[in-house]
């Protein structure tokens, strides 16, 4: 396939975990890619851990390189409109496809009543409006891609479906994204555009490292134990069904929650 036939992915988030695994199963699958992530790990306040670097994000764009993809990686903060719509600029013309929002974060912890107006903001901003910024840059590209092949796909978390305790703002963020998406695919209808949602469970990342500290547990691995398969989840795992969802054989699919999460709401 000709650099000119190949389809073209952005995805948001990818400098680490769930993103970067995304990022590299897309290359794979023979997608280019537009990849964006938060340009220094303090990009957004108030957070008991580092974000991504742009270390990280060169890292990513290498590895894509070598797996044959076309790749450009570029800074952005997806609670910023312009930020994700230079993001998505950078597909080029027509030959964009697939968007894929990873990006998210865990902004505030503690019993629901004690969070925050801000608290509240926060994880508000990445996990609910980082997902419609994209959707919003994005999906008049994917309308004018060949029918049926326009995907639009959100990783959420498997917080979208259930309460969580110490976490009712990501909880209440994550609910909401994935409220988006399916009414975003209900406004897609006829278009052939479709819009799901992959819900991880524990999966082995940062984020997973900071639940941990929330939960004041020795280590993330503890947190297998509440996911029928008793192990926490590769990034890898998360990817395939992104992909999936980005195929033609997901073609019938649309306005779902794909549950990748060891069993833990099953």
């Amino acid at each position: 396939m000709s650099t000119a036939e190949r389809p073209v992915a952005v995805v948001t988030g990818a400098a680490r975990g769930i993103g970067a695994a995304v990022a590299a199963a897309l290359a794979r699958a023979g997608y280019d890619l537009v990849l964006g992530d938060v340009p220094s790990p303090g990009a957004v306040e108030g957070l008991g851990y580092p974000l991504a670097t742009a270390h990280d994000l060169a890292s990513v764009e290498k590895t894509c390189g070598g797996l044959g993809a076309r790749t450009t990686a570029l800074p952005c903060d997806v609670r910023s409109p312009s930020d994700v719509t230079r993001l998505v600029d950078a597909a080029g013309g027509g030959r964009l496809v697939a968007a894929v929002a990873v990006a998210g974060i865990i902004g505030a912890e503690g019993p629901a009543w004690e969070q925050t107006p801000d608290d509240l903001d926060r994880d508000l901003s990445v996990n609910l409006h980082g997902v419609a910024n994209l959707a919003r840059a994005a999906v008049p590209r994917l309308i004018r891609a060949p029918h049926g092949r326009g995907r639009f796909v959100a990783v959420v978390s498997s917080a979208g479906e259930r309460g969580l305790p110490r976490l009712a703002s990501y909880v209440a963020a994550k609910h909401a994204a994935l409220g988006y998406v399916r009414a975003l695919a209900a406004d897609l209808g006829p278009s052939g555009v479709t819009a799901n949602a992959v819900l991880p469970g524990s999966t082995a990342t940062a984020l997973l490292d900071r639940t941990a500290d929330i939960y004041r547990l020795s280590g993330a691995g503890e947190l297998a134990r509440h996911q029928r398969l008793n192990r926490l989840l590769d990034p890898a795992e998360i990817a395939s069904a992104v992909v999936w969802l980005c195929s033609d054989g997901a073609s019938g699919i649309t306005g779902a929650a794909v549950n990748v999460d060891g069993g833990f709401t099953g």
